[in-house]
């Protein structure tokens, strides 16, 4: 094993953790949508139903979420790889809406061809290092009907899919 400073080091071991990849939504108070590719997503509780996402202190949505708004979070299929990409890279602005079947039109936006969409609203956060952690209580669930489960994953810096 090599030894690296501790955040490159922990960055290197994450690399080898397969994540499902999100794409997560909000509105910010002024009305302005936003999107950001995530794998830092995980169920918190099914009691209350709960979610907790992380967003980097460098995003637009970060705001959004400082200011305590309700948010989605959309699991991408492995045919979304374009909608990812378009929602992890260079600022946010409307033309990250362009890739994708987004709904949601004043309401907060939404992809109605996900996997799944959990809708929710904000019951807790915090600060912490670079990151805001935000837990979210499941106000609604949309899960897509039929057809076979095939999750868009990431993992040691390129997307794949699940070998059944």
């Amino acid at each position: 094993m090599k030894s690296v400073e501790m955040g490159d080091a922990m960055k290197e071991g994450m690399r080898r953790l397969a994540s499902g990849v999100c794409v997560i939504s909000s509105r910010d108070s002024k009305g302005e949508a936003h999107a950001m590719t995530a794998t830092s997503v995980t169920s918190v509780s099914d009691s209350p139903a709960s979610l907790l996402v992380c967003i980097n202190k460098s995003t637009r949505m970060y705001t959004a979420m400082q200011q305590g708004a309700d948010f989605c979070v959309n699991l991408l299929g492995c045919d979304q790889e374009a909608v990812s990409n378009r929602c992890s890279s260079g600022d946010q602005n409307d033309d990250r809406f362009d890739e994708g079947n987004w709904l949601g039109d004043q309401a907060i936006p939404y992809l109605d061809d996900a996997l799944g969409v959990f809708f929710c609203r904000q019951a807790e956060s915090m600060e912490f290092g670079t990151h805001r952690i935000v837990v979210g209580e499941i106000t609604s669930v949309m899960v897509a009907e039929g057809g076979s489960i095939d999750p868009l994953i990431y993992l040691n810096g390129s997307y794949g899919k699940v070998a059944k």
